[in-house]
């Protein structure tokens, strides 16, 4: 007979991932009581992306202060923290709180697999070891898989090949001759650290971006004194909080024609202006044709001034093939090298691209989704019960780690419930999912995400992997929601 846990302690939970989104939910879990918590992490440490991102000049687009939990304040040394800090900062986290042995480090989940007779999920690891769980959180967010090209002979490339996500520090490059793949916010950050070392560094740009000056630096001796008190600290990032907030409001930052989204626009065209006043070329090389948002905008003080250096040159055309000693561009011209660094980016698209889930129905989530990923609120989905996944479809935003606490707290809450009520599972109705995902999409449809040649889309057009509005709103509605209870399907079987 299936049984119900009476206590939070009786509820197995499977944490998926130990980067910012596991480590959140595991603290908050433990927080309210549910002591059984396993967190499998296929990397050897915590730090998800930020483990595996290890690349010259790694470091975070959002200031410090805001790119850490509200509830574990840190002595930064910089406005905005370079990846080595940063992972010291998510290892000081987990041991801080206990978490380090929750963690299995090294092992990858494979396969999730729902058993509605006993209302648990059959969880299976890469080395064939399987275990049940009440409850499985996802963690593994959207930007786990890199995206590799598929030019014609880059198999057949002689030297070494590197991705910016997953960085292989065994090769020096210095004195040589260096191919950057992309321009995007990782090939914002490479290129000023690997040029002044490299003997040349050729930039391939298929697409111009939007550019923001970051104006990033080291904190004085001064303000880290000051920050040291947690007080002046969050009162710093409630600050930043409510500027990053007052631009997002009702997506005005992403609407094109609305006074933020052009005062941007107009901001990024005179840095352009100023950076390249004696290099017309590269002002129109690099001076996008799309709306203001319509892809990722970079926020780089580095990456304007590097390409005015005499050892890196701008190639506006995208890579058409590789060859054993270099690549040709959609021009046709040969270029040698002696080394690709790819800063191409991820499929991020494709979230749990990893794990085959196997939901209540018998069909896969691949299956369901049928190649447009959506959720109720980013993290539930109709017939996969007691599944959460944090940073998942449409949830991708400024205040990412506002966002993962607000959503670890709605786990923590759904589960309390469950235990309260001796309910075994809780799923969110197909309604409900149809209803929120349309009014999503009405949203998305106003802004410039859909206007741009971007990673936010699908094959369909459909935009799966942003939020329209800001932190503020969505974390309203995580709570709004939640208790909103004809929006949940909870299974009535009991013990």
């Amino acid at each position: 007979m299936l049984t119900s846990p009476s206590r939070p302690a009786e509820l197995r939970v499977a944490v998926i991932g130990a980067g910012f989104g596991g480590i959140a939910a595991a603290i908050e879990l433990r927080r309210r009581g549910f002591s059984d918590v396993t967190i499998f992490e296929r990397s050897d440490g915590p730090g998800g992306t930020w483990w595996d991102n290890r690349y010259p000049g790694a470091e975070t687009d959002a200031a410090s202060h805001l790119y850490s939990y509200s509830f574990a304040p840190y002595d930064w040394s910089r406005t905005h923290v370079r990846q080595a800090e940063l992972q010291r900062y998510l290892e000081h986290v987990v041991d801080r709180f206990g978490l380090r042995p929750l963690i299995r480090f090294g092992t990858a989940v494979q396969n999730l697999t729902w058993d509605a007779e006993r209302a648990q999920w059959r969880l299976r690891t890469a080395d064939g070891t399987e275990r049940d769980f009440h409850v499985v959180v996802s963690a593994l967010g959207m930007f786990g898989k890199p995206r590799w090209p598929d030019w014609p002979g880059l198999a057949e490339f002689q030297g070494p090949v590197l991705h910016t996500a997953v960085w292989d520090d065994r090769h020096d490059l210095t004195g040589r001759n260096v191919a950057v793949v992309g321009t995007g916010s990782s090939a914002s950050q490479v290129v000023p650290t690997l040029a002044p070392s490299v003997a040349r560094l050729t930039l391939f740009q298929r697409q111009p971006g939007w550019l923001l000056p970051k104006s990033d630096r080291d904190f004085t001796a001064r303000e880290r004194r000051l920050y040291r008190s947690h007080t002046l600290q969050r009162l710093n990032r409630l600050r930043l909080y409510l500027l990053q907030e007052r631009r997002e409001w009702r997506g005005a930052l992403f609407r094109p024609g609305h006074r933020i989204n052009t005062r941007a626009r107009e901001r990024a065209l005179a840095y352009l202006e100023k950076v390249f006043a004696g290099r017309p070329d590269l002002k129109a090389a690099l001076t996008p044709d799309y709306p203001f948002a319509g892809k990722r905008a970079v926020v780089s003080s580095e990456f304007y001034p590097a390409l005015l250096r005499d050892n890196v040159t701008v190639v506006p055309r995208a890579v058409l093939s590789c060859t054993p000693d270099g690549l040709v561009d959609t021009a046709g011209v040969r270029h040698r090298f002696d080394a690709i660094v790819l800063a191409t980016g991820f499929e991020a698209t494709e979230y749990l691209s990893s794990v085959e889930v196997v939901g209540r129905d018998g069909r896969t989530l691949r299956e369901t989704w049928a190649g447009e990923p959506h959720a109720y609120l980013g993290m539930m989905t109709p017939n996969f019960p007691n599944f959460f996944m944090l940073y998942g479809p449409n949830t991708n935003g400024g205040l990412i780690v506002t966002n993962l606490e607000r959503q670890s707290r709605f786990i923590s809450r759904e589960l309390s419930r469950l235990v309260r009520t001796r309910r075994p599972s809780v799923e969110v109705s197909e309604a409900a999912n149809q209803r929120y995902n349309d009014w999503l999409q009405r949203k998305i449809n106003a802004t410039a995400f859909v206007q741009g040649n971007n990673y936010f889309a699908v094959k369909s057009g459909r935009v799966v992997t942003q939020w329209p509005d800001n932190a503020t709103v969505y974390g309203a509605l995580l709570v709004a929601l939640r208790w909103w209870g004809r929006w949940r399907v909870p299974q009535q079987h009991r013990s």
